[in-house]
């Protein structure tokens, strides 16, 4: 067993991915996709005396009366994109273990809910997720950048729908709506506005593909 060298401190930023086992499909509906949502919002909290499956089994006044809201969060969610088979994430830690408690929670929860629904049973997802520490302003660029142009460099969707695409938070970044998912104003700090960001993650995604262009023509050659 491998052992983690990369220590988890308060305060500091970390790129989080995982895929599913043996490269298989973890998203395999819309439900899919959203139920990972809600399970990242829902396990970013601390000390929830509810599961995530008993919580959206209360009615709403019950729900009202619970309001996951009100517990500690264990990290702030930056950036994420959910792509087919695999997941990224860049979380900023704000409890001690928060990384480790929130992946592990999500991990489990979401885990139980595939396998229900899609009649299975083992791991879903490959062994200890990934980690990289963001050491520097540049990096977090490049990574919250890394992982909305994803679904571009995958071939998933094309440069013109980055921010048309329901499993990333390119979408949010670009919205006047501030009640989603991310604390979106780290990054976004960064730039004059959110036009420059825009422009900014286009200018990238372009280069990105004119890079895959020019390397198939290369290997058709």
């Amino acid at each position: 067993m491998s052992i983690r060298k990369l220590i988890f401190t308060n305060d500091q930023i970390y790129h989080i991915y995982n895929r599913g086992v043996e490269k298989r499909t973890i998203f395999e509906s819309k439900s899919d996709y959203q139920r990972a949502l809600t399970t990242f919002c829902y396990y970013q909290r601390s000390n929830l005396p509810l599961r995530l499956s008993h919580f959206l089994n209360l009615n709403q006044e019950e729900r009202d009366k619970f309001d996951p809201k009100k517990y500690p969060e264990l990290v702030d969610i930056i950036s994420f994109c959910l792509m087919p088979n695999h997941f990224h994430l860049l979380v900023k830690q704000l409890a001690d273990n928060g990384v480790k408690t929130f992946i592990s929670n999500f991990s489990n929860s979401y885990s139980r809910y595939f396998n229900l629904k899609h009649n299975r049973s083992g791991h879903l997802l490959q062994g200890t997720f990934k980690a990289v520490w963001v050491e520097d302003d540049n990096q977090l660029i490049q990574v919250s950048h890394y992982i909305h142009l994803n679904p571009v460099a995958s071939f998933l969707i094309k440069e013109a729908e980055i921010f048309s695409f329901q499993w990333s938070s390119a979408s949010e970044y670009v919205s006047k709506n501030n009640n989603g998912i991310c604390n979106k104003k780290l990054v976004l700090d960064y730039y004059k506005n959110v036009d420059e960001y825009k422009k900014s993650l286009i200018f990238h995604a372009k280069k990105l593909r004119a890079i895959q262009e020019s390397d198939k023509l290369l290997i058709d050659k």
